[in-house]
Parts: C-alpha cells; sequence; structure tokens
C-alpha cells in the first residue's frame, strides 16, 4: 500500500459501451454552469485523483449514471471485477423553497423568458443566493460514496463520475435543477402559470403594447409616438444588472491563485463596489 491512501496501481479492466465524456483534453465542460461546477470541485477536491477521474471518464469506465433530486448514482468499473457503487448527495429542497425560488425567477420577466426558452440564464445564481439557497453544491453540502477500498477525497471513480456529470449538464442546464429537486416540467410549468407577476402584483403594462388600429383611421397622426416619452425613460421594470456580470460575460482565463480561479477571487470585488456605489 503506498502512502496516498490507494493500495497497489492496477490497470482499469477495459469496458465497451461506457459513457465517455467528449473532451479528449484540457478542461471537461463547455458551459458556464458546468464550468462552475468544475471550477468548485478542482477547489475542494484532490488534484491528482481528480486527473485520474478524468482519465477514467474519457476511457468510458462509467457503465451508467442515473440522477435524482439529491443524489447521483453510477457504477464505476475499476481493475476488480465487480463495478465500483458511486453515490453523490448534495440537498434536494422543498416544496416550499422551491416556491420562492420559482416566484423569485418569475418576477424576473428576462430570467422567465430564458428560461422557458430552454436557456440558463447566468443570473440565476443571484437569484437561488439572494433566497439564501445555493445553486450549485457546496464543500459542507457535497456527501460523496464509494464502495473501492480506496479512502482519499475524492477516489477516481467518483472523480470520474463527477465529469461525466459535470459534460451531462453541458447537455441539459435543467438537470443541475433537478438535483436540487425540482424538475424541468414541473418548473417550466409553474413558470408560465406566475406570468411573471409572481401572483402578488398586477402586471404592469407592456412598454410596447399599443391599440392597434386600421391604417386609413390613423393618417393623421400615423408618426406620432404610440408611447409617450416618460414612459420611455421609465426603466423601473428593467431587472437589475448584476455587479458581476462582464466576468460571465467574458470566458474565464486560464489564471488561478493558490487554486482558487481568478474569477472567483474578483467577483466578490465587484459586489464590494457595487454596494459602496449604492451607498
Amino acid at each position: 500500500m503506498s502512502g496516498t491512501g490507494w493500495f497497489e496501481a492496477a490497470r482499469p479492466i477495459r469496458v465497451e459501451g461506457g459513457i465517455r465524456v467528449r473532451s479528449k483534453r484540457g478542461s471537461i465542460g463547455e458551459q458556464w454552469w458546468s464550468r462552475r461546477f468544475i471550477d468548485i470541485l478542482e477547489r475542494v477536491c484532490d488534484s491528482g485523483r481528480l486527473s485520474r477521474g478524468r482519465s477514467y471518464a474519457r476511457s468510458g469506465q462509467v457503465l451508467d449514471l442515473e440522477l435524482a433530486p439529491g443524489l447521483v448514482k453510477a457504477r464505476v468499473q475499476g481493475s476488480r471485477r465487480t463495478p465500483y457503487k458511486v453515490g453523490v448527495k448534495i440537498t434536494a429542497y422543498d416544496a416550499e423553497q422551491w416556491r420562492a425560488l420559482t416566484g423569485a425567477l418569475a418576477a424576473q420577466a428576462l430570467y422567465r423568458a430564458k428560461l422557458l426558452a430552454g436557456e440558463m440564464p447566468a443570473e440565476i445564481e443571484d437569484v437561488f443566493r439572494r433566497c439564501r439557497l445555493p445553486l450549485f453544491p457546496t464543500e459542507r453540502d457535497l456527501g460523496m460514496d464509494c464502495s473501492c477500498p480506496d479512502w482519499g477525497f475524492p477516489c477516481k471513480h467518483l472523480s470520474a463520475v463527477l465529469y461525466v456529470l459535470a459534460e451531462a449538464f453541458d447537455d441539459d442546464p435543467f438537470l443541475v435543477l433537478a438535483w436540487r429537486g425540482m424538475a424541468k416540467d414541473v418548473l417550466l410549468g409553474a413558470l408560465r402559470e406566475t406570468g411573471g407577476s409572481g401572483g402578488e402584483e398586477p402586471a404592469r403594462p407592456g412598454l410596447f403594447d399599443v391599440t392597434d388600429a386600421p391604417f386609413a383611421e390613423r393618417l393623421a397622426d400615423f408618426y406620432a409616438p404610440g408611447v409617450s416619452p416618460a414612459r420611455l425613460r421609465d426603466r423601473t421594470a428593467l431587472p437589475v444588472t448584476p455587479p458581476d456580470l462582464l466576468l460571465r460575460t467574458l470566458d474565464p482565463p486560464p489564471v488561478t491563485a493558490r487554486r482558487t480561479p481568478i474569477l472567483d477571487l474578483l467577483r466578490p470585488a465587484y459586489q464590494a463596489l457595487a454596494e459602496h456605489d449604492d451607498a
């Protein structure tokens, strides 16, 4: 046994039909939400085991992956004949917590529209944060278990599953929400029912809501503005721009400080500057 907590190294048994990540080299995860998930993992997990996990994920050693509220289960083929069983747990939010989250998302017309269009707005993290419910798992929130004899955190089998999960998030961002306990169809149905008003205030008239009339009846005032200048200047209905929007828009640079991505160090500074401007 070596001093790293693992027994004698052995080659894994090759399998056919396993789940292979598309990435052949470099980082795994293309969309901002999957990169965010990977960034968190690489901050809290052993880099050596994560590297071996990437190799497992690329060679198809993960046999299957099943996601349910609060739990991801998988089987990984290692060097032994029997595949190892892997479980990754996070907190799944209850119905009351999701009512608050759904109401907060529906109250922002832009976020609601993007979700209904199948997109994951970057600002969704702020909505979860304001509800004091993290979107992505934290070190305290993440529970991992593998049936292998390696007591490292995480073992390479767990690491492989985490990378396969990240690429699954690439393909379907709503899996991030399903892991927290909200299925895609249920969330979208709730957003459609709210109509963006959250059931608390009557819906404001839209900026371009004007009465239609036949052209022949509008000859005298056809070129007059259909909306008053006061309404054009009214910006109260626009969503609040998050202070770190620029950081989210740009591709993250490959720069870290003590293994922490530079964007994670800059984000609190942007937040503090915005709070100072509002004071």
